[in-house]
């Protein structure tokens, strides 16, 4: 999940058409991010973005994926900041672990996600701090060895009580700690779960 900071406020000072004109603009640089990573856009909301790795198809690098698209994500609204003038922030928050996706209901269909994991990923998110990608302990397992974290400390996590949080501070990383590219399909396989952000 990514959110971007201060919406409602912003929202107060801008026309709805500028408004709509700017979230299109930074969500249209985050659908692009998707389609380099292999990854797959499931909503936005207002100006909460949803995106999901190996669903619908198994995808082993996923989580390391969606680790790349965060950073990405943050690059590309400080590219959107200097080219516009704004000084915009988005909170990001990702978890792993499975879930339920389909379509449910009879009318405006909206292919969706479901479960613990889910939820978890958007309480990353919503408790996080401005410009930092947060992680739950299993994404750390996942993918510790080509990123480095730090320790964020525990949170409250509605629904689940005190959580471990991490932020990502670099990567991807090589064994020797240097920087590896990113790009569709040149990350390291992991396990099948899904990750979320």
């Amino acid at each position: 999940f990514a959110d971007v900071v201060g919406f409602t406020r912003l929202s107060q000072r801008m026309d709805a058409e500028s408004l709509v004109r700017m979230l299109n603009d930074i969500f249209t640089r985050f659908d692009a991010l998707t389609d380099k990573y292999g990854l797959e856009k499931i909503k936005t909301i207002g100006d909460c973005y949803m995106v999901v790795g190996g669903v619908p198809e198994a995808k082993p690098d996923h989580c390391a994926a969606m680790a790349a698209m965060a950073l990405d994500m943050i690059r590309e609204l400080d590219a959107f900041n200097a080219a516009s003038g704004q000084t915009l922030q988005i909170r990001i928050g990702i978890n792993t672990g499975a879930v339920v996706a389909g379509v449910i209901g009879r009318k405006k269909f909206i292919y969706d996600l479901w479960g613990d994991a889910v939820n978890t990923a958007s309480r990353m998110e919503s408790h996080g701090e401005p410009s930092r990608i947060h992680a739950t302990a299993a994404v750390v397992d996942r993918i510790g060895h080509l990123y480095r974290f730090e320790e964020r400390g525990e949170i409250d996590v509605k629904g689940k009580g005190d959580t471990d949080a991490y932020v990502i501070v670099e990567g991807p990383l090589a064994d020797n700690g240097d920087r590896l590219a990113v790009g569709a399909g040149e990350v390291v396989a992991e396990d099948d779960d899904s990750g979320y952000g």
